[in-house]
């Protein structure tokens, strides 16, 4: 086998081997001049695979971070919000306790209800907070429109009780702001579990001081302790119903096989009537409606004070169970806070990794690179030289 030589063969290999040179020259002039390792996807198609991916994971995490810092400003107004909200109900208990001073005259009660009434306008424009960008802080996810409305004497809730949950990292979210509904609507009364009310009704001077659990098996029924005499008591269900009868001694303890117990203090009337039982729900503006009206009742006859000690009284336990509840509104928004912290911590760490394995898929070696660069250069100028020798050279030269 003969292999066949021609002048225009060996122009043609040494025109492509420079043709090659400076293609690799100009491929290396481009990573220096960009830092990439990878010019275009050819360069190493699986790296540019696995460096898209990873572009979109920090995209990702980038998008995890606005999301944080939205949710992390409105939890933060939130509970810029329910600190003032907690200052004015202990304002509002201590107000209390002073109301309940049987020293103070009409017009100190009436003073007390008036600062009470600026109280509450307080806590309905906090109910009503916006997060700076026109959206209501505690309505829910019908966050355009105020979520507290008052009307008719009473203060309604317009939002809604769907709470966001927000995507701050990978597979981690955590909770917006708590619906209003939440937090100043929907307030167990008396002790959270069980109250006890005197009748609006009531004409003796019987007073509630105290009620709570007894030995027994409570099923959960409310009771009512209807007094036949001074000295004598009816216990009826939530029917009518009479289940027993009993004696009455002012300051000791009423004790009821149900599982329940209630203290008075006083003489009741024929008639009177006492209540115990589960707790019921009221908002905040609805307890503080019944304690500037308990302040402004006449309060001359000893029947009239002890009507008013048993509004002020049941207001006090309301108020302080409603000052828990906001407390414990508080310490949810704290705890999403604290998720955020290590939502955060989690995406810089995360971020720090894509980045690292980015920069070894993308970025130049500068120092390999331009070694590689000045062998380039020198194998373009040897094969530049071939090529100016070999165009003197002919193979007719060697055959004369």
């Amino acid at each position: 086998m003969s292999t066949r030589i021609s002048t225009g063969m060996v122009f043609n290999q040494s025109v492509n081997l420079m043709l090659d040179k400076q293609a690799r020259l100009m491929h290396l002039q481009q990573q220096l001049a960009t830092g990439q390792k990878m010019v275009t996807a050819k360069d190493d198609p699986v790296g540019a695979g696995t460096a898209v991916g990873l572009d979109r994971a920090l995209a990702e995490l980038e998008r995890y971070g606005k999301n944080a810092d939205h949710v992390q400003n409105r939890l933060g107004l939130q509970e810029n919000a329910l600190a003032q909200a907690g200052d004015a109900m202990a304002r509002i208990t201590e107000l209390t306790v002073r109301a309940n001073n049987p020293a103070l005259s009409e017009d100190d009660r009436r003073a007390i209800a008036s600062e009470l009434v600026t109280i509450q306008d307080q806590l309905l424009s906090l109910a009503n907070s916006t997060d700076g960008s026109g959206r209501y802080l505690f309505a829910g996810t019908a966050d355009d429109t105020a979520p507290f409305a008052r009307g008719g004497g009473q203060v309604t809730y317009n939002g809604d009780q769907t709470q966001r949950r927000i995507e701050i990292a990978p597979e981690t979210h955590v909770l917006d702001a708590v619906p209003g509904s939440e937090i100043f609507m929907r307030v167990r009364t008396g002790d959270g579990t069980l109250d006890a009310n005197a009748d609006a009704a009531n004409t003796g001077t019987a007073v509630l001081t105290g009620f709570g659990r007894a030995p027994g098996n409570w099923s959960g029924e409310r009771y009512d302790i209807v007094f036949t005499s001074a000295e004598t008591y009816e216990l009826q269900n939530t029917a009518g119903e009479v289940i027993r009868t009993g004696e009455y001694r002012s300051g000791e303890d009423i004790v009821l096989e149900e599982g329940l117990r209630l203290r008075l203090e006083g003489a009741p009337a024929a008639g009177d009537t006492f209540a115990i039982g589960p707790s019921e729900t009221r908002d905040v503006f609805g307890t503080l409606d019944r304690l500037i009206g308990a302040l402004q009742m006449p309060f001359g006859s000893p029947e009239e004070k002890a009507a008013q000690q048993n509004l002020l009284q049941s207001s006090l336990r309301d108020i302080a169970r409603a000052s828990e509840h906001m407390i414990d509104a508080r310490a949810a928004g704290g705890a999403q806070l604290a998720a955020l912290d290590n939502a955060q911590a989690l995406r810089e760490a995360n971020a720090i990794t894509f980045e690292t394995t980015l920069s070894s898929l993308r970025d130049l070696d500068y120092a390999d690179a331009i070694g590689r660069y000045q062998i380039e250069t020198a194998a373009l100028q040897a094969a530049q030289t071939v090529f100016t020798q070999m165009q003197s050279m002919s193979l007719f030269d060697r055959i004369r």
